[in-house]
């Protein structure tokens, strides 16, 4: 049994590069980053709730109400998830943020699994444990400084290739890759100076995504049908995003969405709020399993499998990359620890 929901976490991760790709793809064409993801969030939550109404499903909604309400806002981390991710890429760039956000990932996953809190069994600290975390923490550092020695994109298989520092991507629970059309002025990555505030906002926005799926184990729990609970954070980050649209649009903030680049938009650019529904759904279904810390580990290490085919052969119009030796050692280390902490954790 354990072994299914193995498999399934690694393939959660692997979904997210297909994610990654359609939603910067919606973002490009609306123009607007927090309009293509509300909309991808919009989308997974209606195809959580049709595939709820056909296993029947739908009426477990009706018991929402019983539950402590907190229990209902997992959303919300997928949409402070996003957000950061808007702030912190032309902040610290993309390498740093996506770094620091599995950083936090992990140190929240391991926390919840050692003190045994928000319904996930407690796990004794190991060496094991110890270690394979160390390791896992190692190959992301080795990804991390691989992918600043990339060699310049050539085009995509799929057509022009997308300039890399023009891409928000990140695993977000749920949440969406979105594209950025310029760096902040004053503030690009390329100054060399990280301040303190953005290094702890983005381990904040990572470790909030291990408490999403342990809040959303318990809203399974309580409600006995795993396709509500997707359904229910969905609509909850749906929501939350477009308050944050609505308010931007209203200040001046940000462009209104333009429909027109939709004419050009492939057809697997409205894959991301599937992709993310079968992510979000995999990860509160296996954590009370296999435990949040080899759940986030494999959909990690599952992601960035995926990542070097895409980046080898230019797949989904992201550019094609040549992988450097330390990304790729990293990713083995990655997948060490992996099986470290699974093992022996």
């Amino acid at each position: 049994m354990n072994s299914a929901f193995l498999i399934l976490s690694a393939c959660a991760g692997m979904v997210l590069s297909v994610q990654a790709a359609a939603n910067a793809q919606l973002s490009r064409a609306l123009r607007n980053p927090f309009a293509a993801t509300a909309a991808q969030l919009a989308i997974g939550a209606l195809l959580l709730a049709l595939a709820a109404a056909g296993v029947g499903g739908l009426p477990a909604l009706g018991r929402a109400g019983e539950v402590p309400w907190w229990h209902l806002l997992g959303g919300l981390a997928s949409a402070l998830y996003v957000l950061t991710g808007i702030v912190l890429f032309p902040r610290i760039g993309a390498v740093t943020a996506v770094g620091l956000f599995i950083a936090g990932q992990m140190f929240a996953s391991l926390a919840i699994d050692v003190l045994g809190v928000l319904g996930i069994a407690r796990h004794a600290v190991s060496m094991g444990m110890v270690a394979g975390g160390l390791l896992v923490l190692a190959g992301v550092a080795a990804i991390v400084r691989g992918q600043t020695k990339r060699a310049p994109a050539g085009p995509g298989a799929g057509g022009a290739a997308v300039p890399m520092d023009k891409l928000v991507a990140g695993q977000g629970a749920g949440g969406a890759a979105v594209a950025m059309e310029k760096p902040v002025a004053g503030q690009s990555a390329a100054s060399g100076t990280v301040r303190p505030m953005w290094v702890l906002l983005g381990l904040a926005a990572g470790a909030v995504l291990p408490v999403q799926g342990a809040i959303n184990a318990l809203l399974r729990a309580e409600l006995g049908a795993p396709l509500a609970v997707g359904v229910i954070s969905f609509a909850v980050a749906a929501l939350a995003m477009a308050v944050v649209l609505v308010a931007l649009l209203a200040a001046g903030k940000a462009p209104k969405p333009d429909c027109g680049g939709l004419k050009t938009l492939p057809w697997w650019g409205w894959l991301g709020g599937l992709a993310g529904a079968f992510y979000v759904t995999t990860v509160f279904v296996s954590m009370p399993v296999i435990g949040a810390a080899t759940t986030v580990s494999l959909t990690v290490a599952g992601q960035q499998v995926a990542s070097v085919f895409v980046d080898t052969y230019g797949w989904l119009r992201m550019p094609r990359q040549k992988l450097a030796p330390t990304r790729l050692a990293g990713i083995a280390v990655l997948l060490l620890g992996v099986v470290v902490l699974k093992a022996f954790g």
